[in-house]
């Protein structure tokens, strides 16, 4: 796919997606969520896979980080063709948020928060989740999260691959 094809398919500037390709932007969660269902794909395939065993340990996972939603994304298992689901963990920094608004993401998804706060926005509603508190996500869902605590918030999500 072309850069101005992907673009027009996102509603980015192709220069904003060359600026990716060459790590000079951090895009936000949002934003590379998006990018990823364009290419048909989910966000734990930007992981390479490194391991053909379902054992990563903490300092080998693969991570991502968005400056933008000043988060860090983690592979928690490695991405391999066929497998069905798809583990990552998102730590949000305090005032970090996954996008400027919400958008809907094609796949449902569990989401358990493991630390801090956070605050989440569903279609037109809106929660705040604390640790232990856990989401259904239902795909086209327009979602949203928001770290307006003093502490990183940690988030699991597992999602099926279609």
């Amino acid at each position: 796919m072309s850069v101005r094809k992907l673009a027009t398919t996102v509603d980015f500037s192709a220069s904003f997606i060359s600026q990716i390709e060459r790590n000079m932007v951090s895009p936000s969660i949002s934003s590379l969520e998006r990018l990823a269902a364009a290419l048909g794909v989910t966000l734990g395939d930007f992981f390479k896979d490194v391991s053909p065993t379902a054992v990563v340990r903490r300092a080998a996972r693969q991570r991502l980080t968005s400056g933008w939603s000043r988060a860090r994304i983690e592979a928690l298992a490695p991405a391999h063709p066929g497998r069905l689901l798809e583990a990552v963990m998102i730590t949000i920094a305090p005032g970090g948020r996954s996008g400027k608004r919400a958008h809907p993401y094609d796949r449902e998804r569990f989401v358990i928060i493991f630390a801090g706060s956070v605050r989440l926005t569903l279609a037109e509603s809106s929660y705040t989740m604390h640790r232990g508190d856990s989401v259904m996500v239902l795909p086209e869902v327009p979602v949203h999260w928001e770290n307006h605590g003093k502490r990183s918030a940690w988030l699991v999500i597992v999602s099926v691959r279609r």
